[in-house]
């Protein structure tokens, strides 16, 4: 999060590093008038955006990392690892909890992989779209063609 200096401010006197009457007088030139405070209150908060409007809103971790790769990498080797064992064990009737295993182990895995992908890959990006009023008009009966067999 940014640090301004009101944030800090605030953050000091919580922690008794700074007292209440220290920040008062900090704080005595400061203005804010009401259109500025209320439209710091609305922003993105309380109004509508606009149809077609990208909201961000946080920056997502870059999914170049290195980590990340690995960690795919390491998915996949394991997802194939689980999904030939669960085959080999098909072809070699295996018992059927054995086989319920290696079939969760590949659904655990691939579920593990999905979930990093959507909490760290995919951007944080919305695009607002509002759903517009159904309009039927009403049917002509005199446009109507009579379709004899």
């Amino acid at each position: 999060m940014k640090q301004d200096k009101l944030l800090k401010l605030l953050r000091e006197v919580k922690s008794g590093v700074v007292s209440i009457e220290d920040a008062r007088t900090a704080l005595e030139g400061v203005s804010l008038s009401e259109e500025q405070y209320t439209s710091a209150v609305e922003h993105g908060v309380f109004s509508k955006p606009k149809v077609g409007t990208v909201v961000r809103a946080t920056i997502s971790p870059s999914a170049e990392s290195g980590i990340m790769v690995l960690f795919f990498v390491w998915g996949i080797f394991w997802t194939t690892y689980w999904a030939f064992t669960l085959t080999y064990g098909l072809l070699n009737e295996w018992d059927q909890q054995q086989l319920a295993f290696h079939l969760g182990m590949v659904l655990m895995t691939l579920i593990m992989m999905g979930i990093i992908y959507l909490r760290f890959v995919l951007p944080d990006l919305v695009v607002v779209k509002h759903r517009r009023n159904k309009f039927i008009p009403s049917k002509d009966t005199n446009s109507w063609k009579r379709y004899e067999s």
